[in-house]
């Protein structure tokens, strides 16, 4: 799979851009603060239809403007699909494939997938439960449409419980039978989701494991576990013995949106027992074994988005992975760095197929 141009209106700090692409290494080079993570972002945004950082849609519209637009062609096997996303202020947000507006934007994710590894990836192991969730969501969402379906149902569901049980307490009443009807609901999307989750790490335990020995060249043993609240227990059991709880918090407080992804290292939570450098391998192994994984499932390999690593990564991260780029395992990528010169020593002999840009102040240039 390949991104063959990208085009902007007054997306962040740009207002109109043009780029076409190298089917192999395309780099954006400029200060920081210019945009480059901005360009990174607008790709990620014609595969996920959202920015990968915190914020809104409407933070994406550039300042003092009241819309904006990201367009790009993609090739499959020779097959052109021209995807558009735009925003204007007070409206919901559009997605196009080939013209066409998606009924349901779910029904894009998944089928341009993409990998982003970014200096905030170490996040993952440093903020809560939630962030984990959503990443590993994230990643079976882009290839288990079932899975992506039954999650926006399930947080559909949640979210009128936690209604309704603000209502309660606003209100001074209590509707048991209205209660049921939405736990009936969501005890079924609940458990399927936790035994998703479950079996999906079946599968990539030992394909994280191998990317982290790789990169770390080290022998502590590394793993992740799915903690749920619904083991053990079925989820009809657990939203019975909560209920006083949950009239009382007025919120749904047992259920796979509280679950967690632990990381560990030799039986060990990576926060508080993981080296600065351990934590590294572990997120760049976490961002690989993504990589695989969609590469499998999918049938064609995702974009690969290498935000500033260059700054961030010591020389050995760094170097094992471009054996990986000069091995071809990775497909299309797109990096952001500070220095012209060092990406050039860096990727020196890795490919005959490498676009460079300056990126200034939000106007971009080919370097020739």
């Amino acid at each position: 799979m390949l991104l063959e141009n990208l085009s902007l209106l007054f997306f962040k700090n740009y207002e109109e851009a043009t780029l076409s692409f190298s089917e192999h290494i395309n780099c954006f080079i400029g200060d920081n603060g210019s945009g480059k993570t901005n360009l990174l972002d607008a790709i990620h945004y014609l595969s996920m239809t959202k920015s990968a950082f915190p914020g809104t849609d409407a933070q994406s519209i550039k300042q003092d403007e009241d819309f904006f637009m990201v367009k790009g062609r993609f090739d499959i096997s020779d097959d052109k699909h021209t995807v558009q996303v735009s925003l204007k202020q007070g409206q919901k947000k559009t997605v196009t494939h080939n013209k066409a507006v998606y009924e349901k934007i779910s029904d894009h994710i998944g089928r341009f997938p993409v990998v982003l590894i970014s200096p905030y990836d170490t996040d993952l192991i440093r903020e809560g439960s939630e962030e984990r969730r959503k990443y590993f969501d994230s990643l079976m969402s882009q290839y288990d449409h079932v899975y992506l379906e039954q999650l926006i149902q399930y947080n559909y569901i949640l979210k009128q419980r936690n209604s309704l049980l603000k209502q309660f307490a606003e209100r001074n009443y209590y509707d048991r039978d209205y209660l049921q009807i939405l736990n009936e609901q969501l005890i079924p999307l609940g458990e399927e989701l936790a035994q998703t989750r479950q079996r999906f790490l079946v599968d990539f335990v030992p394909i994280f494991q191998k990317h982290y020995h790789h990169i770390s060249d080290s022998h502590e043993e590394v793993t992740l576990t799915y903690k749920s609240q619904l083991a053990g227990d079925d989820f009809a059991y657990k939203l019975q013995q909560a209920e006083r709880k949950d009239l009382a918090l007025q919120r749904t407080t047992v259920g796979p949106h509280k679950d967690d992804f632990v990381f560990l290292m030799d039986g060990n939570p990576v926060k508080n027992f993981g080296s600065q450098g351990q934590q590294k391998s572990y997120v760049i192994a976490l961002k690989l074994s993504h990589f695989e994984v969609m590469d499998q499932r999918q049938h064609h390999k995702p974009l690969l988005l290498l935000d500033d690593i260059f700054d961030r990564l010591d020389e050995k991260r760094i170097t094992k992975l471009m054996q990986m780029v000069a091995a071809h395992t990775f497909g299309q990528i797109f990096l952001t760095d500070t220095h012209l010169e060092r990406t050039d020593k860096i990727l020196e002999g890795l490919s005959e197929s490498i676009r460079r840009f300056d990126v200034k102040e939000g106007q971009v240039k080919v370097i020739q």
